[in-house]
């Protein structure tokens, strides 16, 4: 498997050194990821990593601004009817997609369609309200909906609401070489390597933008991140170690940015996707899940993995959203853990094999959980591959467990509904709770604060119940800059911005 160039490569790193003056004339920003991105198709796209090339190269129909406020993209602005049934759309004007095609209300409706209908889209469940989407003059679109929906426009700030070329995604092979309208256009990509754009020159706001080239490379191992970010081959780096920010505050050339993030890490449990995985005691009984969490000291875990900057989680609401629920994380009881197996005719050591992505970092948490549930009767066999393999395997039911994370949604629904809903698209592990599906559909139809609150906090006592998805901490977004680079802000949601980035020379 080769990797984006690193310190521990000597030719590859070289290369990049000895090219580093010609990138910055060419005013290229090179940005280090944790991981590869999967599929450069908004439809079929899961990964956080792809998010932050997706939000280069592609523009949403809203966005969100630093405070997670819902504000303008490619609608300029919008409308629902008195019952909430009915969203109007009004769209920016004079925008053209990378391949010359005009974008219009006519691309809006091609694109929520195929989100729709397209198999394999992820984007569905997002959608589901959607009945239908009407064309109702060149500039104006508008969604029927089936029901009212709180939840809508958020998604359309994300991957459910990207607009890619209509003529260009017609002929297929979306992901090979993905058109859309955004400020940078791409130019190619080398799996596991590395991801080049390049700026589009009818881009309608271009002068908001001030490089060249993008250069995504994907470097799963955070040290080897930094080491690249210290040498100057990378400009910016998300995902710092909690272990290296004392470093990166100590390096005169760098400097550090972090704020309270959205997602969360947690173990899927593959309860009923397919059979081949599901005939265990932790698919078909919910003692077992919950003494596998019991046995997990979460508080312990924080503080030897990542120096005590992470916060333990048991839901999928960080602190940062209005929606996290008062509800204390369970302390470690091994005594209990022990009864619910005994209880469930759980005959110890029960053996788990649990899926890990090849990082450092989930190697080491999965490492600490491996020691933890040992004490309880539990042998976590651990298997390890890239994450977007982890991923693709998660959704075809190739796994007993696994470990994955989610980068977090402004609004609940997003960091929810599609996991624990029957027909979620992110339901890898085929969770299916009637009384769940009942509290989610409600959160979606109102858009009374205090009323989701309690309909959400319903979901997390019950899914503390079930555990088919058992939380474990929630992850602060910590980014590294070269000084040189200047403009940037941390968003919560963990995207990197490039409007407003610029390199001193």
């Amino acid at each position: 498997m080769r990797f984006a160039p690193r310190l521990t490569a000597c030719l590859p790193a070289l290369m990049l050194l000895t090219s580093a003056g010609l990138a910055h004339a060419e005013s290229t920003l090179r940005i280090g990821l944790g991981s590869d991105p999967d599929m450069l198709d908004p439809a079929t796209a899961r990964t956080y990593y792809g998010r932050f090339v997706f939000s280069a190269m592609c523009e949403r129909l809203v966005d969100v601004d630093q405070h997670l406020q819902i504000v303008p993209g490619l609608a300029k602005d919008w409308a629902y009817s008195e019952d909430g049934k009915t969203l109007t759309m009004n769209l920016r004007e004079g925008v053209t997609f990378q391949d010359g095609e005009k974008f219009d209300a006519q691309s809006v409706k091609y694109n929520i369609e195929r989100y729709l209908t397209l198999p394999g889209s992820l984007r569905k469940s997002e959608l589901s309200s959607v009945e239908s989407v009407e064309v109702t003059a060149p500039y104006t679109v508008v969604f029927h909906l089936k029901t009212a929906d709180a939840a809508l426009l958020m998604q359309l700030t994300d991957r459910a609401g990207t607009m890619m070329a209509p003529e260009a995604t017609a002929k297929g092979n979306v992901a090979a070489h993905p058109v859309c309208s955004g400020p940078y256009e791409f130019v190619s990509r080398v799996q596991q390597d590395r991801i080049v754009l390049k700026r589009f020159e009818n881009y309608w706001n271009k002068a908001a933008y001030h490089f060249d080239k993008v250069v995504f490379l994907p470097i799963p191992d955070a040290s080897v991140r930094l080491a690249n970010l210290r040498a100057g081959d990378l400009d910016l780096t998300e995902g710092i170690a909690a272990s290296d920010t004392a470093t990166v505050k100590a390096d005169s050339n760098l400097q550090l940015a972090s704020t309270t993030g959205l997602g969360y890490m947690g173990l899927t449990i593959n309860i009923a996707n397919g059979t081949a995985n599901t005939n265990t005691p932790l698919a078909k009984d919910a003692r077992v899940r919950q003494a596998l969490s019991l046995a997990i000291d979460r508080d312990a875990l924080n503080q030897v993995v990542f120096q005590g900057q992470y916060t333990p989680a048991n839901q999928a609401f960080s602190p940062a959203s209005p929606y996290h629920a008062d509800i204390p994380v369970p302390k470690r009881d091994i005594e209990k853990a022990k009864a619910l197996l005994a209880e469930a005719g759980v005959k110890t050591p029960l053996t788990i094999d649990f899926l890990v992505a090849n990082n450092p970092t989930s190697q080491q948490v999965a490492q600490v959980l491996q020691a933890m549930v040992s004490e309880a009767g539990i042998n976590l066999n651990l298997q390890m591959t890239e994450y977007a393999t982890l991923l693709d395997r998660q959704q075809s039911g190739e796994f007993k467990m696994s470990m994955s994370g989610w980068s977090g949604r402004p609004d609940p629904d997003g960091n929810i509904f599609s996991f624990l809903n029957t027909k979620g698209g992110l339901n890898d592990g085929k969770y299916s709770n009637p009384q769940v599906d009942q509290w989610l559909q409600e959160a979606r139809l109102t858009s009374d604060v205090e009323k989701r609150k309690a309909l959400y906090k319903q979901v997390v006592v019950q899914e503390n119940l079930d555990d088919p998805l058992v939380y474990l901490y929630f992850e602060p977004r910590i980014f590294g800059i070269n000084k040189k680079v200047t403009g940037f802000v941390p968003y919560a949601d963990g995207l990197i911005r490039l409007q407003g980035l610029a390199l001193n020379k």
